[in-house]
């Protein structure tokens, strides 16, 4: 662990506060890194970006995998579903990606299917800077959907049956089932998909690495992890790299830590 992580961390949190190219020698300058950082207008647009990411992917991916897998919960013979559903999470990234860019482009099968069926020209996914953000995000989506509904399946058959069976009784229907009596004790489970998603969201980078070239047209999908490399392994700023790598840890700590602070309000444990 520490050579793995402590090490590296401790060299980042040091670099951070430098000037190298891992060639010359390394030069303390203080706190211009991240001032460098904070006043660019590239890297401002890729805390946009990783920001908004997370508002799309997350929630939107959380609830398809809810309503797939209360869908599978009372299925029969939903192994093969869930194999299909957890294949692409035990696919590369990079494979995917791969995929998704040939389907996402200007004259790939997606917009084929949408000039077929809406009779107008699909969007340009990869070169327009409306749209590039929303291709990302519809891979990420789809990447991590199965990993989420195991997870919601898991916690759906946790839930004690004589609880539902309760509320049959009382006349419930499944809508107010499910509103009062499953998302509530399914709350820890939702609490923990969504922390996790909305860290993983912050480190999106192989999706945009593969999809688009630097970070999309007009800086449109660029995210801080894609900054990070840019800065690092392109540019040899390896101080500038490391200031943006500690202020992305100090964003996902704040955010981690309002998700923490909601957790009292929104989350219900079973005593």
């Amino acid at each position: 662990m520490c050579g793995f992580v402590l090490l590296p961390f401790a060299v980042g949190l040091v670099l951070a506060f430098a000037q190298w190219d891992g060639l010359t020698q390394l030069t303390w300058v203080g706190f211009a890194n991240f001032q460098a950082e904070l006043a660019d207008p590239v890297f401002l647009r890729s805390i946009i970006n990783t920001l908004v990411l997370a508002l799309i992917t997350v929630p939107v991916g959380l609830a398809l995998s809810l309503l797939i897998a209360v869908a599978l919960d009372k299925l029969r013979g939903r192994t093969g579903y869930l194999l299909l559903y957890f294949a692409p999470v035990m696919t590369s990234s990079i494979a995917i990606s791969l995929v998704w860019q040939q389907i996402l482009r200007a004259d790939g099968p997606l917009n084929q299917a949408f000039s077929k069926v809406f009779g107008i020209p699909g969007p340009d996914w990869l070169g327009d800077p409306h749209f590039v953000l929303a291709a990302v995000s519809i891979v990420t989506i789809w990447s991590s959907l199965g990993l989420n509904v195991i997870i919601f399946l898991a916690g759906l058959q946790g839930i004690n049956p004589h609880v539902l069976e309760a509320a049959r009784v009382d006349g419930a229907g499944a809508f107010r089932t499910m509103m009062a009596i499953r998302l509530p004790l399914l709350s820890p489970v939702v609490f923990f998909s969504t922390v996790v998603a909305v860290i993983s969201s912050f480190q999106t980078f192989d999706v945009v690495f593969v999809l688009t070239k630097n970070g999309g047209p007009d800086n449109s999908a660029r995210t801080i992890v894609y900054q990070i490399y840019d800065e690092g392994f392109r540019h040899f700023q390896f101080g500038m790299a490391s200031a943006a790598s500690i202020i992305l840890l100090v964003l996902t700590l704040v955010v981690t830590a309002v998700q923490l602070g909601l957790q009292r309000r929104f989350v219900h444990y079973e005593s």
